[in-house]
């Protein structure tokens, strides 16, 4: 407005700073009734907390229920939170249906983020996990191409009719449990993965010991016409006389490689196993 009040026209501030001559007036009409400071830009949009479709107690309602409750405690499916059952929780008790994105916005507006629960930190040896990257897993990996081989990594698991798995919502810093009960059945199974995610299973009801790591290897053995070099932990039939009598016999078709004692199987196959490529 120094221009305005130097003498220079309305007609020559619009040319300089490219705008209409309507709003070097609305300029003029701000400087004259409130100096400097009415020409300073004012934020755009909603206050926050202004106009939001839930109100402050319904939204700690929300929040408290989503940390302290599994859906099908309160009447909805699932064990897990995702945004449509929050929006399910919502629709329940307020009568109001929110979008996905309109109740994930209100998620992180309480700090909540979504997440594996219960969750266990295991402890790890910082120059084991070194090693393993940087030398024992590349000189595995440079045999098994010299000699035409396949790498796997084998692991056991059982699978019980009420497992939880997949992500839920809780607050941050805070990883969420989920509690239950109720009766339960449950199989095992040995599995071998490669690192282009080519999966081969076994699934058995028996105790997981050297005859069923046998049967697996014979198995496993029958699926390739090469050698396989197989990742597995140090679990005691892995060790056992029982497989180590079984492998002298069939040098030429799988030899195991044991992973250290300190390192998780999970983060050790992250060293070589790119889950974008797994194929279904």
């Amino acid at each position: 407005m120094a221009a305005l009040v130097a003498g220079r026209t309305r007609e020559d501030v619009a040319a300089v700073f490219q705008v209409s001559l309507k709003a070097v007036d609305n300029w003029w009409a701000k400087w004259l009734a409130g100096g400097r400071e009415a020409l300073v830009a004012q934020p755009r949009g909603r206050r926050v907390g202004e106009h939001q479709v839930l109100d402050a107690v319904e939204q700690e309602a929300i929040r408290q229920a989503v940390l302290d409750h599994r859906p099908c405690d309160l009447g909805l499916a699932g064990q897990l939170w995702t945004r449509a059952g929050v929006g399910d929780l919502i629709a329940k008790l307020y009568r109001v249906r929110l979008t996905e994105q309109g109740v994930g916005k209100y998620l992180r507006r309480w700090g909540l983020s979504f997440q594996r629960p219960d969750k266990r930190a295991v402890e790890q040896d910082a120059e084991a996990v070194r090693v393993w990257r940087e030398e024992t897993w590349p000189a595995i990996r440079a045999r098994a191409k010299a000699e035409g081989g396949e790498v796997l990594f084998a692991d056991q698991v059982g699978i019980r009719s009420d497992q939880v798995t997949g992500r839920t919502w809780g607050a941050k810093g805070c990883t969420p449990v989920v509690r239950r009960s109720g009766n339960r059945f449950s199989v095992n199974a040995m599995s071998a993965i490669s690192t282009k995610g080519r999966m081969h299973f076994m699934v058995f009801t028996e105790t997981f010991d050297a005859d069923v790591m046998c049967r697996f290897l014979d198995r496993l053995a029958g699926h390739f016409d090469r050698k396989v070099h197989l990742v597995v932990d140090g679990h005691s039939a892995h060790r056992s006389r029982k497989v180590r009598a079984w492998l002298a016999d069939h040098p030429d078709r799988i030899e195991l490689h044991f992973l250290p004692s300190s390192l998780c199987s999970q983060n050790v196959r992250s060293a070589a196993y790119d889950p974008r490529r797994t194929r279904g």
